[in-house]
């Protein structure tokens, strides 16, 4: 019986033990029911006490009230998402590509995991914010859900701010439990436990999220005030402050060691209880991950390296033509139905008609479909020894499927030129009003067609002109919808920069590239030459040209929609001149403070931090145990400085 102060602290340190053991090391130490008989102590105490309440005590990881949704949260640094390779080739050749000018550099390997991305914020050793991954910078969040979930310690032994990276996911015989109570309530079961537990994750009710049985997977750490140099040391730590270590993790030096952990990894997939879709590769020491740097979507030193694509027979029951938001028409595969890891496929795409003609694939004919996590299920192979002489040749669309217009045909791209056609109007002007471009609430998919269909909006700039008059003509809206309508339509004006860009739906131009532009050129990309474009990071010449050809075609359209929509480029943060204004600068060796926070400090400065020395570098900053980065300093005549030094310069005491 707990009858002091100093006795439930006791009792909440064996609590908090005991669930290490059983949901971090996956080795329990009691039966659940002395955890259970201890556990209704601690919380009878705590109704009887509610002044001493320890808040990392298991008791209260549920208890928060019913959410009405949602906040928004902005996360420290930005989670990149990951190039993908698919085989040893194109493995060897992101080594290659990227360890060029890195002698003997290592690399670190662990599993990848297919569930929730979620980032935990923790402040002096509490756990003080959890968000999901969003659109890499910002997310929504989800705290009093992610503190129920047991593996999640609410606090750690580090003190200083540190945001852990990893997946959520749901144990194989959770999921299916799950599903078979939402079968017997008449609900749509999840298709997969990465679905499951984003679906848990997301719950309104935090005891509903308890009561998944999520488990919390970490890979990465964002921000830190972390000193070691490599980032196996990194994750070691991060281990040892009370989160579950995967099954495998390595230190490879070569490429054939990577290989043959990649290997063991998919050997073990089997026998785990959760989703492994591949191993995560990354460039282990951090100096040469902060030289290499990120494209516009990923780090250039991180890559998923997939393990091979299941794959299922079929037969295929028609040949679709599909027009895009751009008049690209895509032939789309109507398949005989078929489950792939636990997913009903139905369709597949076939790219373009070139690609049919090459696989000489037929309508009737029997083939074989891959479908590798979330990529959509393709045809890889035509099986030409079940054809019975039924089949039918795919051919080509020389008219719009939609408009019955001509088409032009390059080849590959086969377009609907008409800019009229219903599909090119109807598809463009649903993805403007989309969540993550214009967001205006209220104009879907189903209004789009009604208003079109109606005459009232043939082109994006007519949502502009939409009236109250106009939609009380149509059937299904009162006065209040359509009022709510016209002040959805209005709030979007003054959006930000790079929701309009991304909501003009330029080819090869998404959200990521959208802020990039917006933050260079602002409204001003409508003058952008291919020069200014190809020096964002991360855009090269397919990028560049997309954006180029679109402007010029629509330029007085998007004038006239700026002048519309009055879209808000951020203020650009004013900097007063310094010693460092417009230098380039190269930090090696080991200094007071992390090189990332550096790195920032610098740039704050107006310098541009790079990776190497060459002539052209201004300075080469130094700490402890500087190397061959400043010889090669001293041997082209580059300025060298120490930390200190630095400061000085900078204007810091």
């Amino acid at each position: 019986m707990i009858d002091s102060p100093g006795a439930y602290q006791e009792a909440v340190a064996r609590l908090k033990a005991w669930a290490k053991a059983y949901y971090i090391d996956d080795n329990p130490v009691v039966t659940d029911e002395t955890y259970d008989a201890l556990y209704r102590e601690v919380a009878d105490y705590e109704k009887a006490h509610p002044d001493v309440i320890d808040p990392t005590s298991p008791t209260q990881r549920v208890g928060a009230p019913l959410k009405e949704g949602f906040k928004k949260a902005r996360h420290l640094s930005p989670m990149w998402s990951m190039e993908d390779v698919f085989d040893q080739k194109e493995f060897e050749a992101w080594a290659a590509r990227n360890l060029k000018g890195f002698a003997d550099e290592r690399f670190y390997v662990e599993p990848k995991f297919d569930g929730a991305s979620l980032n935990l914020v923790y402040e002096n050793g509490r756990l003080v914010r959890a968000i999901t991954r969003g659109d890499g910078v910002e997310g929504e969040d989800v705290t009093a859900n992610a503190r129920t979930v047991a593996s999640i310690p609410l606090e750690i032994g580090h003190k200083g701010l540190m945001e852990i990276r990893g997946e959520v996911l749901m144990r194989f015989g959770d999921f299916e439990r799950l599903n078979a109570e939402r079968l017997e309530r008449g609900e749509a079961p999840f298709a997969n436990p990465r679905n499951a537990a984003a679906g848990s994750l997301r719950q309104l009710d935090p005891a509903v999220t308890a009561s998944r049985g999520l488990i919390f997977q970490p890979w990465g750490v964002g921000v830190n005030d972390l000193a070691f140099d490599y980032l196996s040391e990194q994750m070691a730590y991060v281990y040892d402050l009370g989160f579950r270590r995967p099954p495998v993790r390595e230190v490879c030096h070569s490429v054939r060691e990577v290989e043959a952990v990649y290997e063991r990894i998919g050997a073990l997939r089997k026998r785990l209880d959760v989703m492994l879709d591949g191993t995560v590769v990354k460039i282990d020491r951090i100096a040469v991950q902060e030289a290499l740097g990120y494209t516009v979507k990923s780090p250039r030193w991180m890559v998923a390296y997939k393990f091979p694509a299941v794959e299922k027979e079929t037969t295929v029951k028609a040949v679709v033509p599909q027009v895009g938001r751009t008049g690209v028409i895509t032939p789309v595969a109507v398949l005989e139905p078929v489950a792939i890891e636990g997913v009903v496929v139905e369709r597949a795409t076939l790219n373009n008609y070139d690609l049919i003609e090459k696989m000489d694939l037929r309508i009737g004919d029997r083939v074989t479909l891959i479908r590798s996590g979330d990529v959509i299920p393709k045809i890889i192979r035509v099986l030409p020894e079940y054809r019975d002489g039924d089949e039918v040749p795919v051919k080509r669309p020389d008219h719009c499927p939609v408009c019955g217009s001509e088409v032009l045909d390059e080849g590959k791209l086969i377009k609907c030129q008409n800019i009229d056609c219903p599909a090119r109007a109807v598809n463009a002007i649903i993805y403007f009003a989309s969540k993550s471009c214009m967001n205006i609430e209220g104009l879907g998919e189903k209004i789009v067609e009604q208003l079109y269909e109606a005459g009232l909006v043939r082109e994006v700039e007519d949502i502009y002109r939409l009236t109250m008059e106009d939609l009380l003509r149509l059937e299904g809206f009162k006065e209040k919808r359509a009022q709510n309508l016209l002040d959805a339509i209005q709030k979007s004006k003054g959006a930000e920069c790079w929701r309009f860009v991304n909501a003009l739906g330029i080819e090869h131009i998404g959200e990521v590239a959208s802020k990039k532009i917006c933050e260079t050129f602002g409204l001003d990309f409508l003058n952008a030459d291919k020069t200014a474009l190809l020096a964002i990071e991360g855009f090269g010449e397919e990028m560049a040209e997309s954006v180029l050809e679109f402007v010029r075609v629509n330029k007085e359209k998007i004038a006239r929609l700026i002048a519309t929509i009055r879209p808000v480029v951020p203020a650009k943060e004013e900097r007063a001149a310094s010693a460092f204004t417009g230098k380039t600068v190269v930090l090696t060796g080991t200094m007071s403070k992390p090189r990332g926070e550096i790195k920032a400090f610098l740039e704050r400065l107006g310098a541009k931090v790079t990776g190497s020395v060459s002539k052209k570098t201004d300075y080469l900053i130094y700490g402890e145990d500087a190397g061959s980065k400043y010889d090669k300093a001293v041997q082209l005549g580059v300025k060298t400085l120490s930390e200190a030094q630095m400061r000085e310069m900078a204007g810091e005491t």
